[in-house]
């Protein structure tokens, strides 16, 4: 499904910057110039692991490391308002997610929730986006396919002035089960492999976290997918 996940889009006429390497005065496909989209076409998803990795996190899958045209594609999305590139970036992540799988059919997404400052500041809620484009591209190449919403994210401090303990503990109480939706979720994930998504994966403890309530609730978790890893160097 890789191959044409770039190169069947139609073009986006504006913004005329590269999503990829914000390049201007490029031909573009579906946001990218064609050294871009070369480069996203290029990745492979692989099972990534932080070190350490925190206690109650799934095996992972990641298109590929926080850098270059992936990294500056997400940016462009998440934080520079080009919220097209949801198809294509959730096209992407539905390479993941059949690697994730394993194979296994049928699949249920669970996307990590977003705040609700988060969503105010981006214009809606970037993972739900990717997760619709992720499910359609899944769907289209045979898979039955869910996606559920069943968590609701909370504040929760800034990471960067926690070390480890402290932002697992913020992760642990950021995500509560919505009123009613354990059991509906729990009906819908009987038979089906619970695959979390994200977009980034650094220490590891929001998909634990998200994974343990889901877990507590009896819905089981089988893998994450994500689109990008960080490489994470010194101390956890």
């Amino acid at each position: 499904m890789l191959a044409g996940v770039w190169t069947e889009l139609t073009d986006l006429v504006l913004p005329a910057e590269c999503a990829g390497c914000r390049a201007e005065r490029l031909p573009l496909r579906q946001g990218a110039c064609p050294g871009c989209a070369a480069a996203l076409r290029a990745l492979r998803p692989a099972p990534v692991r932080p070190t350490p990795a925190p206690p109650g996190l799934p095996d992972c899958v990641a298109l590929g490391s926080y850098q270059g045209a992936l990294r500056e594609s997400l940016l462009s999305y998440k934080e520079r308002g080009r919220h097209g590139l949801a198809r294509p970036l959730g096209r992407l992540l539905a390479e993941v997610v059949a690697e994730a799988a394993t194979g296994r059919r049928p699949v249920l997404l669970v996307p990590v929730p977003a705040t609700a400052r988060s969503v105010r500041a981006r214009h809606g809620d970037h993972l739900r986006r990717l997760a619709r484009h992720c499910a359609a591209r899944l769907r289209a190449a045979g898979w039955p396919v869910v996606v559920a919403h069943p968590l609701r994210a909370a504040p929760r401090p800034d990471s960067a002035t926690l070390d480890s303990a402290g932002r697992a503990a913020a992760a642990r109480d950021a995500f509560q089960l919505r009123s009613g939706r354990s059991d509906p979720v729990r009906r819908m994930a009987a038979g089906r492999v619970v695959v979390l998504l994200d977009d980034i994966v650094t220490t590891g403890v929001t998909l634990a976290a998200v994974a343990g309530r889901l877990e507590s609730a009896g819905i089981p978790v089988y893998a994450a997918a994500v689109l990008a890893a960080t490489v994470r160097r010194g101390r956890g």
